[in-house]
């Protein structure tokens, strides 16, 4: 088998046989990353195509001086993956954090959900808004930042203590829980 260096290469001059193989050796890690941002088996894959189309197509972009062939391949997965998720229908409502779903994609909501739901809503607005905008919106730092109108620094504040105060919540719940459970 061929080294990456020796396959885009070929990828850049347009040899499908090179594309097939870089697709045999990366195609699982990156559906694997899809799948889990969008939860459907079926997009998952019309996502993977879509991004292996696209490196077919954009080939000569890539660089190897700035990065992994696996690191420039995963992005442009996760970008078609958040632009897939932003173009439909809601996920979260931004008043109550409820979840909108089709009656036959309906997932059953978990306790940790809800513990997360019920966290949230106790953050501060600033901070609930900084992070919904990256963690369910998918905006990366500088792109919610613009969105809140605060500067770069003190947006990624706003997330840190977001979740210090979220992973304190979860810690203070587990801590209940676990007294709970040894009182039985």
């Amino acid at each position: 088998m061929q080294n990456d260096t020796t396959l885009i290469q070929h990828l850049k001059n347009k040899d499908e046989r090179a594309l097939s193989l870089l697709y045999d050796k990366y195609s699982g890690a990156i559906y694997s990353v899809i799948l889990k941002m969008i939860r459907d088996e079926g997009k998952a894959q019309n996502i993977l195509q879509d991004t292996f189309m696209t490196v077919w197509d954009k080939a000569e972009n890539y660089d190897a001086d700035k990065g992994r062939f696996y690191t420039w391949l995963y992005r442009i997965a996760k970008n078609k993956t958040l632009n897939v998720l932003r173009k439909t229908d809601p996920l979260i409502q931004t008043d109550d954090f409820s979840v909108h779903t089709n009656k036959e994609d309906a997932i059953p909501i978990d306790t940790e959900y809800l513990e997360l739901k019920g966290a949230i809503t106790t953050l501060e607005t600033h901070h609930k808004e900084a992070i919904e905008l990256v963690y369910f919106k998918g905006l990366t730092h500088r792109e919610a930042h613009k969105e809140m109108d605060v500067p770069l620094g003190t947006f990624k504040s706003y997330v840190r203590q977001a979740l210090k105060q979220l992973k304190e919540t979860y810690a203070k719940t587990l801590s209940f829980i676990l007294l709970i459970l040894n009182a039985l």
